[in-house]
C-alpha cells in the first residue's frame, strides 16, 4: 500500500505587501515571476536529486526516483503564497503537469487548492483553474469593513470580494474557503459580527478565522509592539481590541459558524461536514509532504527540509545544499502532540503507540494528568483533546509537551 504524500507549491509574489504579513513574499516583475516559474519546474524535474545534499538528509540511502514514485500516492496539492493567483493559469497548468509527470500515482479524489486574492482573478481564470484540475479555492477576505481592509493594506474592497466569490461559483467551484481575521486595530465586536453575518450569507463551505498576531518585521510591528509607541502613534494607529473584546469576537465566531452548520475541526478552522481542508489536516497529523519553491519546507519520514529563501539563488536553480534536519524520536513525539492537539479530535493514543512503540502515559503521563485535573484536556474513546476551555489556553498546554 502506497504512503500518502502532500505537495506544497510556494508562489512568493503579491501585488502589494500587506501591513501585517510576515510571509516570504513580495511584489515582482512579470519577467522575475516567469524565471521563478521556470525554476519551479526544474526543481520538480530534479526531485529527488535536488534533496541529496545537506547534513541529516535521508536522501542518500539509495531511494531513487522510481522508489519515490512507487512508494507515494499524492493526496493533496496546495498552491500557497504570496498570492498564487497572480500567476497566469497556463503557468499553474505547467506546474501541475510537471507534478503529475514526476509523481505517478494520485488518489482518485486529490484535493488541489489555490489561494486567491480579489483583484487578481476573474471568471475566466477560475474556469481555467478547473480545467487544470484545481478543485478548491481559498479566498483572502480578512474583513468586510472597508476601513479595516485599508488598515490591513488589502488591495480589494468588499464589493470586489463579492464579485470574485460569485465568479468562482459561476465557474463551478463547490469547495470555497474564506479567510477572516479578527482582533484588528480599531475593530469592535459589532464590526466583527457584521463581517461574520455578511460572509455566512454567501454560504461558503469553509472559514478560516484567525486572530491578528503582530509579527516582528512587519509595518504593524513597528506601530504596535510596545504600549508606549501605541500611545504616541496618533490617529493612523487605532488601538488594538482589549482582551475582553477579543474574547467576545471569539465567542461570536463559534456561535455564528455553529448556527450556519459549520463545525470547528481545528483551533482556527471551521467547515461544513466533509469540507475540512485535507491538506492542512495532513500537516497537523504529520503526513509526509514535499514543498517546492522559495523557502518551502518538506517532511519525509524523520527528516525536515527547507529550501533557500534567497530568490536570486532559487532563480539560478541552486537547489542542492538545502537545510536538512534529522528529527529525533523526542522531536517527533513533540510534534505529534502539539500539532495534533490543534485539531478538535485531538491525538490518538493507539496511533502514538503504533508510531513510537511506547504508551503515551509512559512519556506524557504527568503532563496529561495535570491538564486533565485543570479541565483543559479530556480523554475519550482513545483520543486526547483540548476541552472548550482548553482551547483558550492552547499555547500554554502545548508548551508542556516539549520534552
Amino acid at each position: 500500500m502506497r504512503k500518502e504524500l502532500e505537495l506544497y507549491v510556494h508562489i512568493p509574489f503579491c501585488v502589494r505587501k500587506c501591513a501585517y504579513c510576515d510571509f516570504l513574499s513580495a511584489p515582482a516583475s512579470v519577467e522575475t515571476m516567469r524565471m521563478y516559474a521556470d525554476s519551479l519546474l526544474e526543481e520538480i524535474r530534479r526531485f529527488p536529486d535536488c534533496y541529496r545534499a545537506g547534513e541529516g538528509s535521508n536522501m542518500d540511502r539509495g531511494e531513487g526516483e522510481d522508489s519515490y514514485s512507487e512508494t507515494y500516492e499524492v493526496s493533496t496539492v496546495f498552491f500557497g503564497g504570496g498570492t498564487p493567483s497572480i500567476f497566469p493559469p497556463e503557468w499553474l497548468t505547467e506546474i501541475l503537469d510537471a507534478l503529475r509527470k514526476k509523481f505517478r500515482y494520485w488518489s482518485g479524489n486529490t484535493e488541489i487548492t489555490i489561494e486567491c486574492n480579489p483583484g487578481t482573478v476573474d471568471e475566466n481564470k477560475f474556469r481555467a483553474y478547473r480545467g487544470a484540475g484545481i478543485n478548491r479555492l481559498s479566498l483572502g477576505l480578512q474583513s468586510a469593513n472597508q476601513e479595516e481592509l485599508e488598515l490591513l493594506g488589502r488591495i480589494h474592497t468588499w464589493e470586489e470580494f463579492l464579485e470574485t466569490y460569485h465568479a468562482a461559483r459561476r465557474a463551478g467551484f463547490e469547495n470555497i474557503n474564506v479567510d477572516l481575521m479578527s482582533a484588528l486595530p480599531g475593530q469592535s465586536a459589532e464590526s466583527w459580527e457584521k463581517t461574520l453575518k455578511q460572509v455566512l450569507a454567501l454560504n461558503p463551505e469553509h472559514i478560516s478565522a484567525y486572530s491578528l498576531i503582530i509579527e516582528e518585521g512587519t509595518p504593524f510591528y513597528e506601530k504596535y509592539h510596545t504600549a508606549a509607541e501605541l500611545r504616541d502613534c496618533g490617529m493612523d494607529c487605532p488601538e488594538l481590541p482589549s482582551e475582553e473584546e477579543e474574547r467576545l469576537m471569539y465567542e461570536l465566531t463559534e456561535t455564528y459558524l455553529k448556527q450556519a452548520g459549520m463545525h470547528r475541526y481545528e483551533i482556527s478552522n471551521y467547515a461544513k461536514p466533509g469540507f475540512e481542508c485535507r491538506h492542512n489536516c495532513g500537516y497537523w497529523k504529520r503526513t509526509d509532504y514535499l514543498g517546492f519553491g522559495l523557502g518551502a519546507a518538506s517532511l519525509l519520514a524523520d527528516t525536515r527540509y527547507r529550501n533557500t529563501d534567497s530568490l536570486s539563488s532559487y532563480i539560478k536553480m541552486e537547489f542542492t545544499g538545502r537545510e536538512a534536519e534529522k528529527l529525533s524520536v523526542e522531536d517527533q513525539m513533540e510534534e505529534f502532540m502539539f500539532l495534533g492537539l490543534r485539531m478538535t479530535e485531538g491525538v490518538s493514543e493507539k496511533r502514538f503507540h503504533e508510531i513510537f512503540g511506547d504508551e503515551i502515559d509512559a512519556i506524557y503521563g504527568d503532563t496529561l494528568n495535570k491538564w486533565q485535573r485543570e479541565g483543559l484536556l479530556q480523554r475519550e474513546n482513545g483520543n486526547i483533546f483540548l476541552t472548550a476551555r482548553g482551547i483558550n489556553y492552547a499555547n500554554l498546554v502545548m508548551a508542556e509537551f516539549l520534552l
